[in-house]
């Protein structure tokens, strides 16, 4: 398999060579950058992560977040590598650099993990969007309404983040059919249901939580109410009478 470079405009194939790279810095108006220009342009590999400051790992907003990478240690590096990663660990704190490869340079944040180190590469402020452009709800919320809310998120606090317990799903109804073929069965799909819109009050919805989450304290309750620890013989036959009665 290969890509071939197509021109609708024109409806034929282009050739590699034929295609230039530029700049829009306006409507359909571009500057040319020509192989060379572009080789010269391009960072020089650095082979040291150089830390210019640290900041507090909190302080970085994970929006900012791209890939990660583990580092390890260079030969004859170990102890110094160790110290930096114990005591940006117990300050709480994280060293910003910026790195060169590909000829590209990134913005990296060094973080400590369990006495490691990981690079985590970072976004520039022009690459990332402000939350300002998102059109928010303009709505006011009820304090009793804010309170149910935190009800129900205190129902599923986990005391850490375990990513085990996560699976992809996606993933692992690809391998169950791959294996299906492999052991020579044929295999069908039902045609999936279209989903059906529906508008959720959300408030309602906290309080059905609430209320199934709450029915076994409930019933517990009940239960030992019903079990003075003592009544007198008197107030119990008013108690029988009265059920008989009914």
């Amino acid at each position: 398999m290969k890509y071939q470079y197509f021109c609708p405009k024109d409806d034929k194939k282009v050739a590699r060579d034929d295609i230039v790279k530029g700049y829009e810095y306006a409507k359909d108006r571009y500057v040319l950058l020509t192989p060379e220009e572009l080789k010269a342009l391009e960072e020089e590999a650095t082979k040291a992560i150089a830390i210019e400051e640290f900041v507090a790992v909190d302080k970085v907003d994970p929006v900012f977040y791209d890939k990660a990478y583990y580092l390890g240690p260079e030969k004859g590096g170990e102890r110094a590598y160790k110290l930096l990663a114990r005591a940006m660990a117990q300050k709480g704190l994280a060293g910003l650099a910026r790195y060169a490869a590909r000829g590209k340079q990134y913005l990296v944040m060094v973080r400590a993990v369990d006495d490691a180190l990981v690079m985590q590469q970072l976004h520039y402020a022009n690459e990332v969007r402000s939350i300002s452009e998102v059109d928010l709800p303009k709505t006011s919320v009820k304090e009793s309404e804010l309170k149910l809310a935190e009800q129900l998120i205190e129902q599923s606090i986990a005391e850490e983040f375990d990513p085990s317990k996560y699976k992809d799903d996606v993933r692992a109804r690809v391998m169950e059919v791959i294996q299906k073929k492999i052991e020579g069965e044929e295999v069908s799909f039902a045609p999936a249901e279209a989903p059906q819109a529906q508008v959720i009050d959300l408030m309602e919805a906290l309080k059905a939580s609430l209320a199934a989450s709450d029915k076994p304290k409930a019933k517990a309750a009940r239960s030992a109410s019903r079990k003075p620890a003592k009544a007198s013989p008197r107030k119990a036959a008013k108690k029988t009478r009265k059920r008989a009665s009914k």
